[in-house]
């Protein structure tokens, strides 16, 4: 070897379980109902303005828009050696949020057997990536007579924890083999000597590889000749390495058509089991689309697929709503592709929001569960800041059970916030569930980090209450009597007055105010022209019907009087769209704007979890109007959410 470049790097890390356990918590790599729309990656022709990378998305996977008016996203000059490069392939890393791209470095002017190089790329936004070219001759010994490196693509190997970056190379007057190397951590350059990964058995030529995994297979997709024929072959394996004469071929061929064929790619359709299998007919200056819920049996969709653009070998990767909102805002948005939506708030799975608008920082802030896990097993909280109720930051952990409550270790749920003014200085109140009991924290920042306060709050049920939980807590400054007042409970509505540390309540004003026999939990309160709005949710999580009901007040202690019709937001099965509740409410500053920010099973797939879907649940924000009397108007829910 000519020159070494591997990057070692050793982490001993010594922690104790528990904080092991919040660390494996914290982890939320994309799910895939927050995939939403597709990016295709592809290079345009063999001219020279053609051999650069593009960008084109899709809301539904079928059609397709090209960003930045089908011009190049990248330099190949900047990130090249011979200032060309085709076959772009992108995948999404391990931990979700992490891209690599890949390219052969090559100008088809100069030749076939041109090329001795690839390009590595790296991203974490799809926007901004750090580039590096691996020169297989210069980099190996032993390869003077390398003639082409070609179609290089990259894949997760699960048994060995590794990104492995897998290509096609002709040494002389042999074959082309598909060979393979590990990539090391920066994504800079290969580890150790290539290794053929795949020789068909025939021995014919093996080139455009791509592998796809599925139900704990390797499909490897690839073209090559034989004496039966050409065009795509699969071989299979369940492990990557097992050795290149180790995997099963699969008899004939893929395509769906007789003309020639190269370059193939594979992606599974968002919430479905259905795969597009698609190829470059090359000779034709075409692409054909097919469809399988095998990979083994195609059908050819060409008549349900569109696009504004003509891409040679490339791929497509599902992406996330913010991951193509982040593209809209750098290449434009192209004229025809469908708005995109604003629900779910949040990506993964959250539940219980609380929001908050700082006055200290200009922003709006959700508090919500973590949510993901079996029982509501959480244990950590987060916070999500935003200038528009559109656009959220994930600030991160701002309170560990684990590791920053000394009284309680499970069930870290429904927390709320407020905000506080004194003199010059803001401090927050975070007042949370956890084990069943109440606690309550302190910042100086609505981000955090928040302290406990060494104690719960609220740890049993008021005198003559029996059943329920202490959960659920809801904070509310009341703006005709400048006090405040925490309210909670499972199956009771409490209301107590804090006292002015906020910490602290008067014991004689603990207060049951259940509003009916429809009151389940989830309290909220705000105060609008006079009146006192108590919301609640009705029914159990983990029900469909699952939805909020409230009532009005001349007090914020009650008696609580209920409308004729008190429903504020239910189920949509139209839509999809079941289990929506566990509100707060949100005013926006200076006008008569409101909003109801709730939680909902998880679209598309949570009616089909069971009770599962009690705690798969995310978070939504939709617009709530009123009547000139003051009541509610019903909020129908949406999956547009605030208007963009």
């Amino acid at each position: 070897m000519k020159k070494t470049a591997s990057i070692y790097k050793l982490s001993i890390i010594l922690i104790l379980c528990h904080i092991l356990t919040a660390s494996a918590q914290n982890v939320q790599p994309v799910i895939e109902k927050d995939l939403s729309a597709y990016l295709f990656v592809y290079f345009a022709s063999n001219s020279q303005d053609g051999e650069a990378v593009r960008y084109a998305v899709s809301m539904d996977g079928f059609n397709f828009k090209a960003l930045n008016n089908n011009q190049p996203v990248l330099d190949s000059k900047m990130i090249s050696s011979t200032g060309g490069v085709r076959d772009p392939h992108i995948l999404r890393g391990p931990d979700g949020k992490t891209f690599y791209m890949t390219c052969t470095d090559m100008v088809s002017a100069n030749g076939w057997n041109s090329n001795r190089a690839m390009v590595l790329l790296k991203s974490n936004d799809l926007v901004n990536w750090t580039s590096a070219v691996i020169n297989i001759q210069e980099k190996y010994e032993g390869q003077e007579n390398l003639l082409r490196v070609w179609a290089p693509q990259s894949v997760y190997d699960r048994q060995a924890d590794k990104i492995m970056v897998y290509w096609s190379m002709k040494h002389g007057q042999t074959n082309d083999i598909i060979y393979y190397a590990y990539a090391n951590n920066d994504f800079t350059d290969l580890e150790g000597e290539p290794k053929p990964l795949y020789i068909p058995k025939s021995g014919s030529l093996c080139i455009d590889g791509d592998i796809i995994f599925k139900d704990g297979t390797y499909y490897l997709f690839h073209s090559t000749d034989t004496p039966n024929g050409s065009g795509i072959k699969v071989a299979t394996t369940q492990s990557l390495t097992a050795g290149y004469d180790k995997w099963t071929e699969l008899d004939g061929f893929m395509q769906q058509t007789k003309e020639s064929v190269e370059g193939s790619g594979v992606y599974k359709l968002n919430n479905s089991d259905t795969y597009i299998l698609m190829y470059d007919v090359y000779r034709q200056g075409s692409y054909q689309f097919t469809k399988s819920t095998d990979l083994k049996n195609f059908t050819v969709i060409d008549e349900d697929i569109s696009k504004d653009f003509h891409p040679r070998h490339g791929t497509v990767l599902p992406i996330t709503r913010n991951e193509l909102r982040t593209l809209t805002e750098k290449w434009g948005m192209p004229e025809g592709l469908p708005e995109i939506n604003n629900n779910p708030a949040l990506e993964g799975y959250y539940a219980d929001p609380e929001i908050i608008y700082s006055h200290k920082t200009k922003k709006y802030y959700l508090y919500p569960t973590s949510d993901g896990f079996d029982g509501w097993s959480g244990t950590y909280f987060k916070t999500f800041s935003s200038e528009d109720l559109i656009h959220w930051k994930d600030e991160g952990i701002i309170l560990d059970l684990l590791k920053d409550v000394t009284w309680a270790n499970r069930n870290a749920w429904a927390p709320c916030c407020i905000e506080k003014k004194v003199g010059d200085t803001y401090k927050y109140y975070y007042y949370f569930t956890a084990a069943q009991k109440i606690g309550v924290a302190v910042a100086d920042d609505p981000a955090g980090p928040f302290v406990d306060s060494g104690a719960a709050l609220i740890s049993r049920a008021p005198n003559g209450v029996r059943g329920g939980q202490e959960i659920d807590p809801a904070v509310f400054h009341d703006p005709v009597s400048g006090k405040d007042y925490l309210y909670w409970g499972n199956g009771h509505m409490v209301v107590v007055e804090l006292n002015e540390d906020m910490v602290s309540f008067r014991p004689d004003s603990v207060k049951v105010i259940t509003p009916d026999g429809t009151f389940r939990e989830g309290t909220s309160v705000f105060y609008r022209n006079g009146k006192y709005y108590f919301l609640w949710s009705e029914n159990d999580t983990r029900d469909e019907d699952y939805r909020v009901r409230y009532g009005m007040s001349d007090s914020p202690t009650g008696p609580i009087e209920k409308p004729e019709n008190n429903l504020v937001i239910s189920k949509d099965p139209a839509q999809g769209i079941y289990g929506t509740g566990h509100n707060t409410i949100i005013k926006v500053p200076d006008k008569d704007q409101w909003y109801i920010v709730y939680h909902r099973f998880n679209y598309p797939n949570g009616i089909k979890m069971g009770s599962a879907a009690g705690f798969h649940r995310e978070v939504c924000i939709d617009e709530m109007k009123f009547n000139p009397d003051g009541t509610i108007i019903q909020v129908k829910p949406t999956h547009k959410g605030v208007d963009n």
